[in-house]
């Protein structure tokens, strides 16, 4: 399935309005490097770019159809989005950087993808909640998963 530029484009348009970013926006088909990243904000560009094949390969792993992929497309510039709009992300960023342990690099990294979280969760209206949960929590689990406590 291709994913229609003008439908992808209206929808984008959508949630710039909504969300008053002024963040540039590309659509590109795959991200380099091979990782499944369907989004991805550019602090330094001040830039989100999509992956349309990712977002429906993701959409299919976790849905088992497409049916709704320009629902997740949606929700996942959403989530973009909040990082363009998070006042204190370089800050946040900055203590990643000196982040003294890998714990402390994962609490700080979930503390900067749930802020996106929630700006993207004010914006998607329209979509259902529960479809937004449960992309929400695909996309924290590997951070909640490794700080678990370890039980013997």
């Amino acid at each position: 399935m291709n994913l229609k530029k003008s439908v992808l484009n209206r929808l984008v348009s959508d949630m710039l309005l909504r969300s008053g970013s002024g963040v540039a926006v590309k659509l590109e088909s795959r991200f380099p490097g091979g990782r499944l990243i369907g989004g991805k904000y550019g602090m330094d560009a001040h830039a989100v770019t999509m992956y349309t094949e990712v977002i429906q390969q993701q959409c299919l792993q976790l849905f088992g159809s497409l049916e709704s992929v320009y629902d997740y497309f949606t929700v996942v510039f959403a989530h973009e989005l909040g990082h363009a709009m998070d006042d204190e992300l370089s800050v946040m960023i900055e203590r990643l950087d000196a982040a003294e342990d890998e714990r402390a690099r994962t609490e700080i990294a979930l503390q900067i993808e749930e802020k996106a979280w929630s700006y993207a969760r004010g914006w998607l209206t329209e979509v259902d909640p529960s479809f937004i949960s449960v992309i929400i929590e695909q996309s924290l689990a590997a951070y909640h998963e490794e700080l678990a406590p370890v039980t013997a």
